[in-house]
């Protein structure tokens, strides 16, 4: 079912008599090892792009649509099957959403025709969206309050260690095997996350109540909501607007050796992931400092990568650290849009996903431009700049308006 709460403070802190627990439940993990198969499938494909059009004969630049209708697919998919699936269970769900991952890549690694390769990739995006949004609420809900920002940050982390280990060693065995090598290991590691997750994820309780659609839709009545998912495109673009173009930065203003390259984006990666675990950790403590502290200095990061990009040391670290603190905040923005849906957790959920990808097809769109435009490679860096500073205006907006809440319920209390 979709309904029920996490029961999390008005305040968007977890409880002062509530201490996070020292060990997650292991359903968290298991959901983690599901996102690092989303995330690899996601970008898997751009180290087997010319391999994919040689065989399909199409043209490098028209086999890059398989990413485009993938991110298409996530953003559209991600809330529509959240409604579709309302009445089926959690678990029923994720079941449903890795079995049509799985048939998936089976129809890619087997397809000849690129139109049947573009309609599975979509078709595999829907099912991802769907299983990352209700794979948040099962871990949020796993975890308590206490610790919910800290468990998305696990299950974040998975597609995040897809970055440095699932999508490199995907690109190793298809120049080893062929291009359809790695979609059909997808297809049997799906498969096999089947048997995991219907034996490891628990049952819905009892105590959660099916509710309409429209009390689902009730939530986006949610302001608050509407600011969460602000900040989610607007921190996700920031980064990855600048991340999508970063090869030319690296090699055209930097002078590094393209050889060098995807040692720079291992290190963005790893930064990435150590980003998720420690912000998912913090947000539980202090969710608003860490949506307000992390974007704050992204901001200065990217200015200085703008500045400093002729200098290959300096840029090569500051990458590094664009990964530390540039998705850091995501895994409390994902908990706020879980919390302040109300009723409508897994819509709340859905709806973050939507809006990361949102951000990144936006951002990554006005890069391209920029990186044509008289700036040159540093012209992703620039803009950016300006969509992470953006990410302060929504994340301020919420804390001042739950430090207004606070407020009013301790005033209410000793009046």
């Amino acid at each position: 079912m979709r309904g029920g709460t996490l029961h999390a403070p008005a305040d968007g802190r977890a409880g002062h008599r509530e201490l996070p627990p020292d060990r997650l439940p292991l359903v968290v993990y298991v959901l983690a090892l599901g996102t690092f198969l989303m995330g690899t499938t996601e970008f898997v494909v751009a180290g087997l792009l010319p391999e994919i059009a040689g065989d399909v004969q199409v043209s490098v630049a028209r086999a890059g649509l398989m990413i485009t209708v993938f991110a298409v697919g996530m953003i559209v998919g991600a809330p529509l099957m959240a409604m579709l699936t309302l009445r089926l269970p959690r678990r029923q769900t994720l079941i449903i959403a890795l079995g049509i991952f799985a048939v998936g890549h089976v129809i890619v690694a087997l397809g000849s025709s690129f139109a049947l390769l573009l309609a599975a990739r979509f078709l595999t995006a829907l099912a991802t969206g769907a299983f990352w949004a209700v794979a948040n609420v099962v871990a949020a809900r796993a975890a308590g309050p206490a610790a919910s920002s800290r468990a998305l940050g696990v299950v974040g982390a998975g597609a995040m260690l897809a970055n440095v280990v699932g999508v490199p060693l995907g690109a190793f065995a298809g120049q080893l095997m062929g291009w359809r090598g790695p979609f059909w290991a997808l297809a049997v590691l799906g498969a096999a996350a089947m048997a995991v997750i219907a034996s490891k994820v628990p049952s819905d309780s009892d105590s959660d109540q099916a509710i309409s659609v429209r009390s689902e839709l009730s939530a986006l009545r949610s302001g608050r909501l509407w600011l969460a998912l602000a900040a989610c495109a607007t921190t996700t673009g920031g980064v990855l607007s600048t991340y999508t173009y970063i090869s030319p930065l690296l090699t055209d203003r930097a002078h590094l050796a393209a050889g060098l390259v995807p040692l720079v984006l291992v290190g963005f990666g790893v930064g990435a992931l150590a980003g998720f675990l420690v912000g998912g950790r913090l947000g539980d403590h202090r969710p608003h400092t860490t949506t307000i502290v992390a974007p704050a200095v992204t901001t200065v990061l990217l200015l200085a990568v703008c500045l400093l990009s002729g200098h290959a040391v300096p840029t090569v670290a500051l990458i590094a650290l664009l990964g530390l603190f540039g998705l850091g905040a995501n895994p409390v923005l994902i908990s706020l849009g879980v919390r302040f849906a109300g009723q409508a957790p897994t819509l709340g959920s859905a709806l973050t996903v939507s809006a990361f990808n949102l951000g990144t097809a936006i951002g990554s769109w006005i890069a391209g431009l920029a990186l044509e435009s008289p700036l040159g490679a540093t012209g992703p860096a620039a803009v950016g700049t300006g969509i992470a500073a953006l990410t302060l205006i929504p994340t301020i907006t919420i804390a001042l308006i739950q430090r207004r809440r606070r407020a009013a319920r301790i005033w209410a209390a000793t009046a």
